[in-house]
Order: C-alpha cells, then sequence, then structure tokens
C-alpha cells in the first residue's frame, strides 16, 4: 500500500524587540544568566504584565505579508503546564481569538505553485532555559536561565497542507525571508530566533481520513528539518505495515543518530485548560493601526522580484540572488538609484561585491564598497575611462582604501588608451610576431581574433579600448589597413 505523508508547521518566531512582551526587560542574547529578569518574567505573586506595544505592531506585519485577517479584537489566554523553566506556572499565549487568522504563503518547487494554508498568528512569551553540564561556580549539574522568560514570540501555524520534506523546507524557507524581511526578527536559526514543530502523519494514497499525528519538537535547521520529517514517515509507514499503530505523542529530532525519539505524550487543548487571562485586557486593534502599518511594510521579496524580472529585464535567476536577502536588495536597488544600468551592478554585486564579502566573512551592510562608490565605478567604465578588466583592479583598491575611483585612476594612471595611433602600433608589433595566426583569420578561422584581442589587452597593460583594438584588428588582419 502506497502512503500520503501530512505535514503542518508551528514556527515560533522569536521578535526583535529591545524588550520583553510583557515587562521592560532586556531581550540581549548571550547575557549572564538571570540578568535579565524581573518580577513579572520571574512570575513572582503580585506583578502584573503590561502588553508591548511593538510586539502587537510586529504581528500585524506578519499577518498584513502573509495575507491573514488581523483580528479587531483579541484575547490573552493562560496556558497551564509544568516546565521547571516556565516560573508562572503557565504561559501567556492566545487560543480561541488569536490577532491574525486565514493566510497563505504560495511556495514553488520543481516549477510548480501551490498555496498553502495559514491557520492562525498569534502571539505569546517564551520559556526560560535548562542549562546542563559543568555550571560556572555549581559544578556539574543542571541550571535554569530565565533570561529568555517572556521574550516575545510569534507562532505561525500552517494547514496540514504540505506533502512532503521537500514542501515544507520551500515553506520554511520562504517564510523565513518574508520575516527577516519585515524586520521583526534576526531569523538567526542557531541562537533559537526562528524554530519550528513539525506535525507529521500518513495515510493511504487516496483516503480522507488523516492518520494519527506525531509532534517533531523544536527543530531549528532547514536541513534537519527535511531529515526528521524524512525518517518520521519512514518510521510511521514501517510501523502501519508491520501491524503497528502511530501514538499520538511529542517526539525530538537528534541531528546525530537522524532518528526521532519519543519525548511525552501529545497533550491536547484541553490538557493545558485555557482560559482569558484575567491580568490583560481584551486587545482591540483599529483599522487606522492596521493601515498604517500596511504603508509602513517594505517591498517583499516576491514583488522585488516580479519587479527585478518585468521592470529590470533581469532573468529569473539574478532576481533570486539579488533578493535573497533584504540588505542585499536594498544595495542593488541603491545603485539603481544612483543611475547604474540594472544588468551591469547586478553583475558586479554578484561577481565582486560577492566574492569580497564572502572572502573576508562580512555582511552587505558592511561592505567597504558602497553603492556610491560602485556607481562611481560602474560609470567610468560606461564613459570608457577604463576597461572592465582594470575596472576590476581599481574594486579592488576601492575595498582596501575607501577611496574614490576617479582617484585611484588618476593616481595610478589607469586611463583606458583610445588613441588608434598608440593602438595600431600595437596591433602591428603583435600582427608581425604571430604572422602565422594572421594567414590562419584569413584562411577562415575566425575565432582566432580572441587570440589577438587577448595579446593586445596585455601590450597595453589592460588600458586598450577593446572596442577600438577590435576595430583595428579586423581591419588589419582582413588586410584593409
Amino acid at each position: 500500500m502506497n502512503y500520503q505523508p501530512v505535514i503542518g508547521l508551528e514556527v515560533h518566531v522569536q521578535l526583535l524587540t529591545n524588550t520583553k512582551i510583557f515587562c521592560g526587560c532586556p531581550t540581549t542574547f548571550g547575557s549572564e544568566p538571570n540578568s535579565q529578569s524581573c518580577p513579572v518574567c520571574l512570575g513572582l505573586p503580585g506583578a502584573l504584565p503590561v502588553l508591548n506595544r511593538k510586539v502587537v505592531e510586529y504581528a500585524i506585519r506578519a499577518g498584513l505579508a502573509t495575507g491573514c485577517e488581523i483580528s479587531p479584537r483579541s484575547i490573552f489566554a493562560r496556558k497551564n503546564y509544568f516546565y521547571p523553566d516556565l516560573p508562572k506556572g503557565y504561559q501567556i499565549s492566545q487560543y480561541e481569538l488569536p490577532i491574525c487568522v486565514g493566510g497563505h504563503l504560495d511556495i514553488e518547487l520543481e516549477g510548480m505553485v501551490k498555496r498553502i494554508g495559514i491557520t492562525r498568528i498569534h502571539m505569546e512569551e517564551d520559556a526560560g532555559k535548562l542549562v546542563h553540564g559543568d555550571l560556572p561556580g555549581l559544578g556539574d549539574g543542571s541550571g535554569v536561565d530565565l533570561n529568555r522568560a517572556c521574550t516575545p514570540l510569534l507562532e505561525i501555524v500552517s494547514e496540514p497542507d504540505l506533502r512532503s520534506a521537500d514542501e515544507a523546507v520551500a515553506y520554511l524557507k520562504k517564510l523565513h525571508q518574508i520575516v527577516v524581511y519585515l524586520g521583526i526578527t534576526d531569523g538567526n536559526m542557531e541562537e533559537g530566533s526562528f524554530r519550528c514543530d513539525a506535525n507529521v502523519s500518513v495515510m493511504p494514497v487516496g483516503s480522507e481520513t488523516l492518520g494519527t499525528r506525531a509532534e517533531i519538537k523544536n527543530v531549528n535547521s532547514f536541513k534537519f528539518v527535511k531529515q526528521a520529517i524524512e525518517y518520521e514517515i519512514e518510521r510511521q509507514i514501517d510501523l502501519i505495515e508491520d501491524g503497528g499503530k502511530v501514538v499520538q505523542e511529542t517526539r525530538l529530532f537528534n541531528p546525530d543518530s537522524g532518528v526521532t525519539r519519543s519525548m511525552r505524550s501529545k497533550e491536547e487543548a484541553h490538557d493545558y485548560r485555557y482560559f482569558p487571562d484575567p491580568d490583560l485586557v481584551p486587545l482591540v486593534i483599529s483599522d487606522d493601526w492596521v493601515e498604517e502599518t500596511r504603508r509602513s511594510l517594505p517591498e517583499l521579496p516576491e514583488a522585488r522580484r516580479i519587479r527585478y524580472t518585468s521592470e529590470l529585464g533581469l532573468s529569473t535567476q539574478d532576481a533570486e540572488v539579488l533578493t535573497s536577502s533584504r540588505e542585499l536588495a536594498d544595495y542593488f536597488d541603491a545603485c539603481l538609484s544612483l543611475g547604474c544600468h540594472p544588468k551591469s551592478a547586478a553583475n558586479w554585486i554578484m561577481g565582486e561585491v560577492t566574492r569580497g564579502l564572502n572572502d573576508k566573512g562580512l555582511a552587505i551592510a558592511s561592505c567597504p564598497v558602497t553603492p556610491r562608490l560602485l556607481a562611481g565605478l560602474l560609470g567610468l567604465m560606461d564613459k570608457g575611462t577604463i576597461s572592465g578588466k582594470i575596472a576590476k583592479t581599481v574594486f579592488d583598491e576601492i575595498w582596501q582604501s575607501g577611496k574614490e575611483p576617479a582617484q585611484i585612476v588618476e593616481e595610478k594612471g589607469l586611463l583606458q588608451v583610445s588613441d588608434t595611433g598608440a593602438l595600431e602600433k600595437i596591433v602591428d608589433e603583435i600582427m608581425a610576431a604571430n604572422w602565422g595566426q594572421v594567414e590562419e583569420f584569413r584562411g577562415g578561422k575566425e575565432k582566432v581574433l580572441g587570440f589577438f584581442v587577448g595579446q593586445a589587452m596585455k601590450a597595453s597593460k589592460g588600458k586598450g579600448n577593446p572596442a577600438v583594438l577590435n576595430e583595428l584588428l579586423l581591419k588589419k588582419l582582413k588586410g584593409e589597413g
């Protein structure tokens, strides 16, 4: 019997706010344990939560970017369960009335577009963190770090529309790109800023009855998500075909062994004893606030890709690369605003700029060659002041010194030679030294022209104007001058 996987994802996005969701404690990653906590995030008696407005704004941004309806009224609920790192004994989340509902993302895989529904987006606080091992001043054991407690999260819940691990990864990558573009998270998966729980089940092909699902908890890399889902699909099929039954449970994925293992039985909603949080009033969002937030949204990657291909004439591949990060796309747009030709700017950004960044391990924001300097360099090429080969030398010098392109060209004597007399002398000398190739050209082997162009550029130390050299070479090789 053939089986069809059914996958739904619950993605947790840690928000890029300066303070926590219900108190004024900072959210700086990597601080001393328990140095960023207060009576509110410690759950001390009598401490009352106060909602961070920025968290609500970020939730609205995420909802608008994913086609959700923004609820005019939503409420916070207490989700009751016991973890050693959950100080209050409950988590403040949203249940019956979340802030965003009914959205979608379109993913593309193997040339096919598929729409994945988004059930809801809701706000909640994170728990703390258990630390195991050799602890400073405590020795070998376990400790609780509550710096992360009360850190703001968005939980983005998909419909069970995904049918393979590859579709799940495509969905996650697109969602990750969007939330980072929006500026609501840094998306750092290693630090847990973007992580997901995957609900996986299988059912016979053609069946409309969903199988029993298992939840794979807290997977924080695209690679591990793919491995975990594929393993879980295979595990469930093997179990069913051996006469067993899939148990509804929460499982953990071990990236070293590549397998999932049981963590605990899966709770249902009633196990959490949800009820409205009496310390937080219902959240009312006006239409004006929604529209104000909509106007502040950046141009999202899909819209940018369409603009780059339809308006600027770039290839789909070029558009994909340039929109891979908001910062890279912003850099490209800045070059365009300074008058750069789209294709030329794209080639240099995907070539020399990216190479330099990769070599030095830099982000585009730290690139020594700013859009203004790159635009100046490309302008010198467009005017014929320097050749493409010399431009790369100038680029490297800009990277090192930060000097203006025109200044470097002048100081190093790199002006392109377009004087016909000087170049004609070079051409004559090269032809005389390579008469055999001249006869090959005149015998119909026109590809030999490339050899002569290369020799001429070498002889002119890269300063010869390629257009002028080509014209002179063709004329003389044909015996016309």
